[in-house]
């Protein structure tokens, strides 16, 4: 016997990009139809009112939908069963047919790849509906990108979703749309954008607060030579693959001092309007997640809940810390994109990926608003580059053809090099040990501007940002990080004012020079101080006036500008 039909008057209410996008793809009525939305902004939904509308006049008669994950195949038939579409999570290649009774079938991009010419028959034997979310997926691999353009190139109607559509690859996304640009070069084209920083401002997400944390660092090389070197220091690739891997080691003193913080902010975030907040940690392997949950029960008390990888059994843990109170969840990489945990607003970026596509993925995990005000705030190493993308959180991308093979930032290659145990042993084989590292907070990044000065942990400077209220809109972050900021160089004018009224018998020595560090640091506050005059002489958002002294002066975001590009924007700022 046949589904019933879904009936539209059961939808939840659509926001306004959804709405907008609905009426667009109503009116192109066009086989394909690319949307792109921010992690959170509801693209499932979206999705689902489409299929439903499509199903009631008539214009497929089936739905499949495809997942990057087992965990999202069982997500999206929830979703749509709540709306009255039924969708087979269990259906195996082998099937060959759906059962009659469900609308359609919810499948991975590996399982497509595996057997395309089995969803293809499937697809031709029903008008059919393709969903395929997160389709920058099906560029992971020849294999896949063929067998989904093979499978599905009979369907009547083809929509793709995509929270981040940019590719480090040159793999052609399938059914997306290229357009060349001025320079030659072809860029992946949307049918809806609906991007970070309009979810934003229209309080669809959470404003995200990121807290770069650095410190002194010492390991033993492989040829037996001892380095030390502070974290977020200008210094070449393989010193800074070495330092962040040092410091993400377990056994050193860094990591207990992030997550003791981290789990310091979870805790004002609970006491301030979130009372089932939830932190997540993204480590780079299972070994290493599994003495993170450690380190965690000691700060905490509690057990963090361990998901190793995307089997069987990290369904039903996912799901169940979702629906919990507990505070850790400990997830090798991470927990997989579209994966819905409202709830977490505190990460600790524990991880060594590093490329643009893998860190947005991330950071959506902890975007995704429940109520007016909620804050997230993630924890990371102070990683030129990483800084460098949390300074660009609201960039939007595209994938680029053909673009030269110049990397973005960080060389990964480099940080795998690292990471990697050599397999010789013997007595000249001496391998790389990191020996110890300490944490402190280097800066607090929001809107594209960097904010604060260097904070021991524990100590009362660093606790006055783990208690910034959990409830702000992104305007009130921005007036709040500046104030704190405005005290922190007014006490210093203070002391330095004391140490110049004392008598000159007993006045100190004069003070050193400051370090490249410091003066860094200092140039900073000036530029900061200088863009949120500029913002309230304007009323220009912060990050637009970065954004545009970056075009005037080029370089890198403020968080890893040099002491000269962080100078000459000084000088421009001051002349706008």
């Amino acid at each position: 016997m046949p589904p019933r039909m879904p009936t539209l008057d059961t939808f939840p209410p659509l926001r306004a990009w959804q709405r907008k996008a609905l009426v667009e793809y109503l009116r192109r009525r066009t086989e394909d139809f690319t949307a792109v939305a921010t992690p959170g902004a509801g693209k499932t939904t979206f999705a689902l009112r489409i299929a439903a509308e499509l199903l009631a006049d008539g214009t497929v008669e089936a739905v499949t939908v495809v997942a990057p994950t087992e965990h999202l195949k069982t997500q999206w038939a929830q979703a749509a069963a709540r709306v009255g579409i039924q969708l087979d999570a269990a259906f195996r290649n082998a099937d060959l047919h759906s059962a009659a009774d469900f609308h359609g079938a919810v499948v991975t991009y590996a399982q497509v790849g595996m057997a395309p010419q089995v969803h293809r028959r499937r697809t031709m034997t029903r008008r059919t509906l393709v969903i395929l979310d997160e389709i920058h997926h099906a560029g992971d691999s020849r294999t896949w990108g063929d067998g989904v353009k093979a499978a599905f190139e009979p369907a009547v109607r083809r929509l793709m979703l995509t929270g981040t559509p940019f590719r480090s690859d040159d793999n052609p996304i399938p059914f997306v749309s290229y357009e060349r640009g001025g320079d030659g070069l072809l860029r992946s084209r949307a049918d809806s954008v609906y991007g970070y920083s309009d979810a934003l401002r229209e309080g669809v997400v959470r404003p995200v607060l990121f807290l770069a944390y650095s410190g002194e660092t010492r390991w033993r090389t492989n040829a037996g030579e001892e380095l030390a070197a502070r974290l977020g220091e200008p210094m070449t690739q393989d010193l800074i693959a070495q330092a962040w891997r040092t410091a993400l080691d377990p056994a050193g003193d860094w990591m207990p001092q992030v997550l003791r913080a981290a789990d310091a902010r979870l805790s004002v975030l609970r006491a301030n309007g979130m009372p089932d907040a939830g932190g997540l940690v993204i480590a780079s392997d299972q070994q290493v997640a599994r003495s993170y949950a450690k380190l965690l029960e000691q700060v905490t008390g509690e057990k963090a809940a361990v998901v190793l990888s995307d089997d069987q059994g990290a369904s039903a843990r996912i799901a169940t810390f979702a629906a919990s109170r507990q505070r850790w969840l400990v997830a090798v990489r991470m927990v997989s994109e579209g994966v819905d945990i409202p709830r977490l607003a505190v990460g600790v970026y524990a991880t060594s990926a590093s490329t643009p596509l893998y860190f947005a993925q991330a950071i959506g995990r902890f975007v995704r608003a429940r109520r007016s005000g909620e804050t997230a705030s993630v924890f990371l190493p102070s990683v030129p580059h990483l800084l460098g993308l949390a300074s660009e959180m609201e960039a939007e991308r595209d994938h680029v053809l053909g673009k030269p093979k110049d990397r973005e930032g960080f060389d990964d290659d480099l940080l795998e090099r690292a990471q990697r145990d050599d397999g010789a042993s013997g007595e000249l084989e001496k391998r790389f040990a990191a020996l110890s590292a300490t944490a402190e907070l280097d800066q607090v990044i929001f809107d594209g501007a960097s904010f604060g000065t260097a904070a021991q942990a524990g100590t009362p400077e660093e606790e006055e940002y783990l208690g910034l209220p959990g409830l702000l809109t992104a305007d009130q972050v921005s007036l709040l990080l500046t104030k704190r900021q405005a005290e922190q160089l007014a006490a210093q004018k203070r002391r330095a004012a004391q140490r110049t009224a004392e008598p000159a018998a007993a006045a100190p020595a004069a003070p050193p020079p400051m370090s490249a560090a410091q003066r860094r640091v200092a140039l900073r506050r000036q530029l900061n101080a200088l863009v949120a005059a500029r913002h309230h002489h304007t009323g220009q958002p912060h990050g637009k006036i970065h954004a545009e002294l970056r075009r005037i002066c080029g370089g890198p975001p403020s968080a890893q500008a040099t002491i000269e590009q962080l100078e000459e924007r000084i000088a421009t700022v001051q002349t706008l």
